[in-house]
């Protein structure tokens, strides 16, 4: 057998774009219409719940003969829930949503372009964004939790 990796496939691999989906479905919202936006979000959730279900499945194994097990499960259980809830979905969802807002706005207001290339404008800079936004996104959304749940973590 081999050794037994420290890579968290959900976070470590490129399983963790999955996570991006919705931002990809913002970005494309004015071609394919919100409800193939939806199905986006759809599997960024189911990403979300599988990573979250991993953990705590990890988490009720490893602490199985710790006195507060439970506590532990739930614990895990929560806070990735809520990263990934926060990391993966709302926040970058809400970011990319509001970039490609604000460019067709500013598309019609100054009229430089176009109308017929607005949607491939506002698909084009919403997709190019989306690299930039993740490590800081994730690194934020890290602090935020290390400065409230994570100081409630059992010992």
């Amino acid at each position: 057998m081999g050794e037994v990796s420290d890579t968290d496939i959900y976070r470590d691999t490129p399983v963790r774009y999955l996570g991006y989906a919705n931002e990809v479905g913002e970005a494309f919202r004015s071609i394919i219409g919100s409800k193939w936006v939806n199905v986006s979000y759809g599997i960024a959730t189911i990403y979300v719940l599988a990573d979250t279900g991993h953990k705590s499945l990890e988490s009720f194994k490893k602490n199985m003969n710790e006195s507060n097990h439970l506590t532990r499960v739930a614990y895990t259980t929560t806070d990735t829930l809520i990263w990934q809830l926060l990391a993966s979905v709302i926040i970058p969802g809400f970011t990319i949503n509001r970039i490609c807002t604000f460019t067709n706005n500013n598309l019609i207001k100054f009229n430089k372009f176009p109308k017929a290339a607005h949607k491939g404008i506002v698909t084009g800079i919403g997709l190019f964004v989306i690299p930039f936004i993740i490590k800081p996104i994730d690194r934020f959304v890290e602090y935020a939790l290390d400065e409230t749940l994570r100081k409630f973590k059992p010992k």
